[in-house]
């Protein structure tokens, strides 16, 4: 929704309103988009490039970070990747925001809420290192920042879950009630696929068999699926919400 208008020559700010649904649904939406761009072009445009690996067996599906490592795929996920960052962080802070107001009086879920939205930005940053340094660049600092993320987004989910089943027990709200049993079990598949994806890496590396690193890869993507589909549960937590952005203009007289 937009508002403005110009009264007796004063120009009056520019409002726009976002409802908080479509702002979290557009904040997943890019790397989501992006995740699935990349690894389109790769396994049609650049398959050998994409799935080739130092064993030299037969792979069927191009890993996350082969794929944003090649062009055009790396430039495509670091735009969607960059535009979703500043959104992203705006989301963490309204659930510190949301934590601070609703545990004010209660000391371990008032600490544990400062580790939520410290974990949250380390998540996030893990993010942006891995997409600005591609494992073809420096291999070292990519796993760095790999393995920043996955700790982060692991240790954030675990807070998360811990802050709303406190929240569900003092909850009247159906809502509040859905949204913790959805996050515990998007938890539980999203910790699977990591222990999926870390057992076929080292099948890979130690054996070398053909199929391993498909596997991988596939256990890769349901990761990273999964996470966007924690993430998009403040559809649930916020869903009376909006953002607004406020631009104002001073008058001036010529």
């Amino acid at each position: 929704m937009l508002q403005g208008s110009n009264v007796l020559g004063h120009e009056r700010p520019l409002v726009i309103r976002i409802s908080f649904t479509t702002f979290v649904l557009g904040t997943v939406s890019l790397p989501l988009l992006g995740l699935i761009t990349s690894v389109f072009i790769s396994s049609v445009f650049h398959y050998e490039d994409s799935t080739g690996t130092h064993c030299q067996v037969p792979n069927y599906l191009p890993s996350i970070s082969a794929s944003i490592s090649l062009s055009p795929e790396c430039h495509i996920w670091r735009f969607c990747i960059g535009l979703h960052s500043a959104p992203r962080l705006l989301v963490a802070i309204t659930y510190f925001r949301f934590y601070k107001t609703r545990f004010s009086s209660k000391v371990p879920e008032n600490s544990l809420s400062c580790l939520n939205l410290a974990f949250s930005v380390s998540e996030n940053l893990g993010l942006l290192l891995l997409t600005y340094v591609s494992s073809s660049e420096t291999y070292f600092v990519h796993k760095e920042g790999f393995v920043l993320f996955i700790v982060s987004s692991l240790i954030y989910m675990l807070i998360t879950c811990r802050l709303w089943k406190a929240i569900k027990k003092y909850s009247l709200s159906p809502e509040d009630a859905r949204s913790h049993h959805w996050k515990v079990r998007i938890l539980f598949l999203n910790v699977s696929c990591c222990v999926f994806a870390g057992f076929f890496y080292w099948k890979h590396n130690m054996y070398c068999e053909s199929g391993s690193y498909t596997l991988f890869a596939l256990f890769e993507y349901l990761v990273v699926f999964t996470n966007m589909a924690f993430h998009l549960t403040a559809v649930w937590d916020f869903k009376s919400r909006e953002v607004m952005v406020i631009s104002s203009s001073e008058d001036k007289d010529f």
